[in-house]
């Protein structure tokens, strides 16, 4: 079961699942979080790095004096089993009860709701 996030270690997973390379550097986190707005301390990220790899969302290889971070979790992983949960929590288990409450709730922007229906037919069409 993938674990939930705090937000601080959603927003350095979330630098780290688009940085295009195989490995994340320190220095690459610690500027995405300043290009985010959301400066670090050095400690501060040392000790969220390490809770998302006891967290099992990170391994670290250690080259020298630095590490190299690689995902353990993808992104799409981690937004399935959150919104299952989501789900699970908030509408009982319910998929419909979501979509229900995003169209009625007027939540959707014309685009969505069009290219949410055009998904729902498609995975129709689908054996």
């Amino acid at each position: 079961m993938v674990q939930q996030l705090s937000d601080a270690e959603l927003e350095i997973m979330k630098i780290v699942w688009e940085n295009q390379l195989e490995v994340t550097l320190f220095p690459y986190i610690m500027d995405g979080l300043a290009a985010r707005g959301k400066p670090c301390q050095k400690n501060t990220l040392i000790v969220l790095l390490s809770r998302l790899m006891n967290k099992g969302f990170l391994s670290a290889r250690k080259i020298g004096r630095r590490n190299e971070y690689t995902t353990l979790v993808s992104e799409t992983e981690y937004q399935t089993a959150q919104t299952k949960s989501f789900l699970d929590k908030i509408y009982e288990g319910s998929a419909k009860g979501l979509v229900s409450n995003l169209i009625m709730g007027d939540l959707l922007a014309d685009e969505e709701y069009e290219e949410l229906k055009r998904l729902l037919e498609k995975g129709k069409e689908t054996p």
